[in-house]
């Protein structure tokens, strides 16, 4: 029998507030793909729409079963998710020298997404069983560091540097929260930093150059630079208020690289200016702030460790889209969330906000 408090207790805020940006997000990739060649770029925009469909359709599935249920399926989940990063490694389409998406008929996706859900599921699920006062140990934290392991890998050989860090920075953040004891977190500094060299090498050649390329693009304006140059003139070309909708020259005379896609933001600068920029920084502001007062509210550890985890993947991926965007991270390929076009970045994205609704329907119960 339907339990009526599910219905007075649906967090109708966090439902608007996800709306709205879906709605900015379809005007910007609009204005995005609006050039002179409309028929098939405006193909992109009503494909974007029918991803959101499709998102806000998996949003809603959420509500139907409790989260505690995600705890009993968190490694099957897991499992599954990483079974399909191996299909894209054996049998995944290759598109600009990354081999990162699986073909069902007509439909492309992308499991590299769908990965980050699995990953902060059944680490709440670890996490939630083995939380101290006094902080979680070393040897604790292994199972964790496995887990985040074999996705980080798989994704980082596709290759894919930037789902790949952001799987990393979400276990790191969620490991956080819960707390580290202080020897085991001195020592996992030091292992960082001595794996900074390390890592470093292992980077492919075209990674190294957009590292050093983010910290001088004037020495290559025409060649690796030149998707930050043109970035940078878009966004601080807008101003306060912008040259108007639909008004962006730099998109206009395709200046943009991937304007529909990671430099989205870079029409939006454009077009809106500072002001609109601020704005679309205070919605997001705004929808993590409803992530982290769930998580607060919620009375048991997998459910406020699943709302922590949801919210700093929201959290890493506009910080990491919009600082590349302004020339201070590197360009790693990473879509500003509801904003960019992608199907599975939207759905992915949208189950991860139907989870924050679910905790916060269920809260009372525990």
């Amino acid at each position: 029998m339907f339990d009526r408090r599910l219905l007075q207790n649906f967090d109708w805020g966090l439902l608007a507030i996800t709306l709205v940006i879906c709605a900015v997000g379809l005007m910007i990739l609009y204005s995005a793909v609006s050039i002179d060649d409309p028929g098939n770029m405006m193909s992109i925009f009503y494909k974007q729409m029918a991803w959101h469909g499709i998102g806000l359709f998996f949003m809603m599935a959420m509500f139907v079963f409790s989260y505690k249920s995600l705890d009993k399926w968190g490694s099957t989940i897991y499992f599954l998710t990483v079974l399909l990063l191996v299909c894209v490694l054996l049998f995944g389409r290759q598109a600009g020298g990354s081999t990162r998406w699986l073909v069902f008929g007509p439909f492309t996706f992308q499991p590299s997404e769908l990965v980050k859900i699995a990953v902060i599921i059944v680490l709440s699920r670890y996490l939630a069983k083995n939380v101290k006062e006094e902080g979680i140990g070393f040897r604790a934290l292994l199972m964790p560091m496995g887990l985040t392991a074999v996705p980080f890998v798989l994704v980082l050989i596709q290759p894919d540097l930037g789902t790949a860090g952001t799987i990393a920075l979400i276990a790191a953040s969620m490991t956080l929260f819960v707390k580290v004891d202080r020897r085991t977190l001195i020592c996992l500094i030091l292992i960082g930093i001595v794996a900074i060299p390390v890592g470093w090498k292992l980077l492919h050649p075209y990674q190294r150059e957009r590292v050093l390329t983010m910290l001088s693009p004037e020495k290559d304006p025409l060649g690796a630079g030149y998707h930050i140059r043109q970035s940078k003139i878009a966004v601080g070309s807008g101003l306060i208020l912008g040259k108007g909708y639909l008004q962006g020259t730099q998109k206009k005379l395709s200046f943009l690289p991937e304007q529909h896609t990671d430099f989205i933001f870079s029409v939006l600068s454009e077009e809106w200016g500072f002001a609109g920029s601020m704005f679309l920084v205070f919605l997001f502001v705004v929808l993590m702030a409803f992530g982290l007062n769930i998580a607060h509210a919620c009375r048991d550890s997998f459910g406020a460790i699943l709302c922590v985890g949801v919210t700093v993947m929201l959290f890493w991926q506009v910080f990491i889209n919009m600082g590349m965007v302004m020339g201070i991270l590197p360009v790693v390929g990473m879509p500003l969330p509801l904003i960019s076009y992608g199907g599975s970045s939207v759905i992915t994205l949208l189950i991860g906000i139907g989870i924050l609704m679910n905790v916060s329907m269920r809260r009372f119960l525990n």
